[in-house]
């Protein structure tokens, strides 16, 4: 059906993934709310829920675009969808967040998050290059690296459950959503139907993407970098600056770097160890950059007394980001 659809021309597919886009956020929010009234149904607690539900569905649009993208065999979409999110989280949301309002930090984000997001891009980029320094059969992310990474992702949900037990007045409750007034009943369709969502955003996504790409005559890597990583990543932007403008930028911090390593360690990791995942022409910059985008932010928050991302370094990502895209696509 959805083949048929995209014979009408390049407009449809562009409506096609903004409704993609839709049903990808709609589909996590309803999860969510279902996931999380269910959870405390069982008596599990608001800081557990926002540490395992809250934080794994904010990570399901780019999963499920992945997912989807591992079973179409468009591999690309699936490393751009995630190298292309945590660029963006880190260039363009922290970068209009701190413009609006200055971001602080906690200790934990710049003594763990941070590193860990810096660590994410280098990690992705000597996984690239080991396999083919030692002429592995797949020149890209292997199974092998996939499962090294959710290794460090088990680790990184270790230390994130203990730091919250040992820092309660740190916890996520205030990001779980109200759900005393959710019967189980509708719990479960909420579930069900945030399911659905998922599912078909994604093919949406995914087949309205690669056509794009080839109307356009460009790579599903460059469609990946852009138009799909920007669109999954919509939810925190959203988020993020709204919290800005009411100066609670802090939380902003928590969730993009928290989205990168979820990004990096589970679901690229995932899509890896299902199917390995082939490098594209320019990986090895795109993931330096990745890398950058976290050492500008840390670097800037410890440049200030305030432990603060100031206005200037916001300024500076956006124009970071703004070279680096029109090198991309100039390159293309």
């Amino acid at each position: 059906m959805i083949e048929s659809l995209l014979s009408y021309g390049w407009y449809v597919a562009v409506i096609l993934i903004v409704l993609g886009f839709v049903a990808l956020v709609k589909g996590a929010d309803y999860l969510v709310d279902g996931a999380s009234a269910i959870a405390k149904r069982f008596g599990i607690s608001d800081l557990v829920i926002g540490l395992t539900v809250v934080a794994f569905g904010t990570s399901m649009p780019e999963f499920v675009v992945n997912m989807v993208s591992v079973a179409e065999g468009t591999t690309d979409l699936a490393i751009t969808n995630i190298v292309g999110s945590n660029i963006i989280n880190t260039f363009v949301i922290l970068g209009l967040t701190a413009l609006v309002y200055p971001i602080a930090s906690q200790k934990r984000s710049r003594d763990f998050d941070i590193p860990l997001s810096i660590i994410a891009g280098i990690v992705v980029f000597i996984a690239v290059w080991a396999s083919g320094y030692f002429h592995l059969p797949i020149y890209g992310i292997n199974r092998i690296s996939g499962v090294l990474l959710l290794l460090i992702f088990c680790y990184f949900l270790y230390n994130t459950f203990r730091h919250a037990k040992e820092h309660p007045e740190e916890g996520a409750s205030d990001e779980v959503p109200n759900t005393k007034e959710i019967s189980i009943r509708r719990a479960i369709c909420l579930v069900i139907g945030g399911l659905v969502g998922l599912i078909v955003g994604g093919e949406l996504i995914v087949k309205s993407a690669v056509d794009l790409a080839t109307r356009m005559g460009v790579s599903e890597a460059v469609i990946g970098l852009t138009i799909v990583a920007l669109g999954t990543s919509l939810p925190e932007l959203a988020t993020s600056v709204i919290a800005a403008a009411k100066h609670n930028s802090d939380i902003a911090l928590g969730n993009v770097f928290g989205s990168n390593i979820f990004n990096v360690f589970f679901v690229l990791a995932t899509s890896a160890v299902i199917r390995p995942l082939p490098a594209y022409d320019g990986i090895e910059l795109d993931t330096w950059i990745a890398a950058l985008g976290s050492i500008i932010v840390w670097l800037s928050i410890k440049a200030n007394h305030d432990r603060k991302i100031q206005r200037w370094a916001g300024l500076l990502l956006l124009l970071v980001y703004s070279g680096y895209l029109t090198y991309r696509l100039i390159n293309v």
